[in-house]
């Protein structure tokens, strides 16, 4: 496995080292690895196993199938799904597609693709209509998955889009970072690329872009345990913007007194809010 150095956190490393993977550490970006994985692989004694070989795609468009069964066979109106390296976009629209091909749904739903502002090569593309695409540079985002500047299914992704009456949105890393810390509070525990695509609802939501009425399917691509380290840097207020629904504890010595007045206190602020 070809990973960055220090541009994924431990939680993401640690994973394939536990399994027993050999993990080629490597000075450089996502597109970096992705530039070497396509040079090795000419070696056909290699297998690719990442996004450009077609059967993880076909393992990938179940997503799609799995959302309309969850919504008992009728396609929400809205999906929307982080993007990167852009493979899992054309894996959702072939699974979507192959339904409506086979009856099983009468119309597509509309997919939105939300990327983050520094990673943000399909969202440039997109507001020149597609014609033309050029990659960037990524720079460093706390959607440290989607930190790729030339995704290796980019034109897929844009037939994908025009298919799909699709819409590409980009995030701000703190527009990002609330939208996480507010979708935690449901208990989801949201990884920062959840969090871009929150924060694209939002941004489409306020835009009217997207109605309040419409059923949107936002797909989280991780769990938030793999990003703890931005998530205690988040509610420290250690990050270059406000922090807005940062939750920081009370320290208190450890006397009843203060703890019942500290839940006095929590309790009066509640209630005043909830009135």
């Amino acid at each position: 496995m070809l990973l960055p150095r220090g541009k994924i956190s431990g939680a993401q490393l640690i994973q394939p080292i536990s399994n027993g993977a050999l993990v080629l550490y490597l000075d450089t970006d996502f597109d970096g690895c992705m530039r070497l994985v396509q040079e090795i692989t000419k070696d056909e004694t290699l297998y690719l196993a990442n996004s450009m070989n077609s059967l993880r795609v076909e393992g990938q468009k179940t997503v799609g199938i799995e959302i309309v069964q969850q919504f008992d066979w009728e396609a929400p109106d809205v999906i929307i799904i982080p993007g990167g390296n852009l493979g899992n976009v054309s894996a959702l629209g072939k699974g979507l597609m192959m339904m409506k091909d086979l009856g099983l749904i009468s119309r597509l739903p509309r997919i939105v693709v939300a990327q983050a502002e520094r990673a943000n090569p399909l969202y440039r593309s997109y507001l020149k209509n597609f014609e033309t695409f050029e990659p960037v540079h990524a720079q460093k985002t706390l959607a440290s998955a989607i930190q790729i500047g030339n995704p290796v299914s980019i034109q897929k992704a844009i037939r994908t889009l025009k298919q799909f009456n699709g819409i590409v949105e980009q995030a701000n890393e703190e527009e990002l970072a609330d939208a996480a810390a507010l979708g935690d509070r449901t208990g989801m525990f949201n990884c920062p690329h959840t969090g871009v695509a929150l924060a694209v609802l939002i941004k489409l939501l306020k835009a009217g872009k997207i109605a309040k009425s419409e059923r949107v399917v936002v797909i989280s691509t991780a769990h938030g345990l793999k990003f703890v380290e931005m998530k205690v840097k988040y509610h420290q207020k250690k990050l270059d913007f406000p922090c807005r629904h940062a939750n920081q504890p009370i320290e208190l010595p450890a006397r009843l007194d203060a703890v019942k007045d500290a839940l006095h206190k929590a309790l009066k602020q509640r209630s005043r809010f909830n009135v």
